[in-house]
């Protein structure tokens, strides 16, 4: 940090006398500099960027009410206080002084004592300021830090936790990073459509994406012998399969218990428990329809459909994007939220392109390449 003593002190007095009386109160103290006009005050104050100016009024030419505005509306020197000199002590001329950005008077003919208590007060007080100002950009900047930590950490959360049921089905990876990114692309599409209120925001949108993997994390509660069934399900294993979507709800809400109200978590648990909910009410596990179905579940309908059916499974070979696209057509209104389908089947052929670049299967691939379009 800057001494009193290093600061240094721009005066400026078209009276050689008055300049002599201020070098000999401050020189000692203070570095300083001097002008005898306006213009060239303007000038010394942008090239050295002095911490105080003293400076006279009643100048030829270029007077001090001007050449405060002046500095006042440059960013270089609009913080530098500036103590007006002058022989003016009607009340008018020293509120036009405060008025144009000066910060105190001093009334000739000079006191020494009193020009050294003065710069000293006002040294003191802009040292203070960058001093503060310092502090603030340094605890500012260790608070994007640390949010940045929390980012990455909660990034490497959502990685473990998704990748639980990537252990459990070998098949879960790839689908992972697929449907993250279908379902940033369709909330992109319908942030601009009527009916959503504003709610795709760019924080929203980007939750959504992180919390998308956690979709499938309740299949971590699924028996081995369900879910790596090697075919269609029974009823009764179907009715076990369906409870993922509550444990995957739970494991979440306890989670949630610890860390409080947490907008990421309530996304990733709203994802989890309703996006095998059907728009016309036929889905589990409640059997919520239409609107009561929240927002990142109809989303996550369309995007976990759409991968299920382009993928291979071992009980079926996978479809090809225009099938996939017609199935998820045909499900308008019924299965899915119509707004959305319209949505997607804008922007499908960004749906196919995500699917190409996060799959690993060469007949998956051929799938999705095959040259019927939607």
């Amino acid at each position: 940090m800057k001494t009193l003593a290093e600061c240094l002190i721009l005066l400026v007095d078209d009276t050689e006398t008055n300049l002599d009386i201020l070098v000999d109160a401050l020189g000692e103290d203070h570095e300083v500099a001097v002008a005898t006009d306006g213009p060239t005050a303007l000038a010394l104050a942008k090239e050295q960027t002095p911490d105080l100016i003293l400076l006279d009024i009643m100048m030829p030419g270029m007077d001090g009410y001007e050449v405060c505005r002046r500095l006042m509306a440059d960013p270089a020197t609009a913080e530098t206080p500036v103590i007006f000199l002058t022989a003016l002590t009607d009340v008018a001329d020293k509120t036009r002084g405060f008025a144009v950005g000066g910060v105190d008077y001093v009334t000739k003919p000079f006191e020494p004592a009193e020009i050294k208590a003065r710069a000293r007060t006002h040294l003191s007080l802009r040292l203070a300021r960058q001093e503060l100002a310092r502090q603030n950009e340094i605890l500012e900047e260790k608070v994007r830090e640390r949010t940045r930590e929390l980012a990455l950490t909660q990034d490497a959360i959502i990685e473990a936790m998704a990748g639980l049921a990537e252990y459990r089905d070998p098949e879960t990876g790839a689908h992972i990073k697929r449907t993250r990114n279908y379902v940033r692309v369709l909330a992109e599409k319908l942030r601009a459509q009527p009916g959503y209120d504003g709610y795709f925001t760019d924080e929203i949108i980007d939750l959504l994406y992180k919390s998308a993997p956690l979709h499938d994390i309740g299949k971590v509660g699924v028996r081995d012998d369900i879910l790596l069934k090697p075919g269609p399900l029974t009823d009764a294993e179907f009715a076990v399969m369906r409870r993922h979507t509550v444990y995957g709800r739970d494991a979440i809400q306890a989670a949630a218990k610890n860390l409080g109200d947490n907008s990421f978590l309530r996304l990733a648990q709203e994802i989890a428990y309703t996006h095998q909910e059907r728009w016309d009410g036929t889905g589990y596990p409640q059997g919520l329809a239409g609107e009561a179905i929240p927002i990142p579940g109809r989303l996550m309908a369309i995007a976990d459909v759409y991968d299920a059916l382009i993928s291979r499974r071992v009980y079926k070979a996978p479809f090809t994007h225009a099938q996939a696209v017609a199935v998820i057509r045909d499900g308008r209104g019924n299965h899915f939220d119509p707004s959305m389908v319209d949505a997607f089947l804008d922007v499908q052929e960004t749906f196919r392109q995500i699917a190409l670049k996060f799959t690993e299967s060469d007949e998956e691939r051929q799938a999705l390449e095959h040259p019927y379009v939607a």
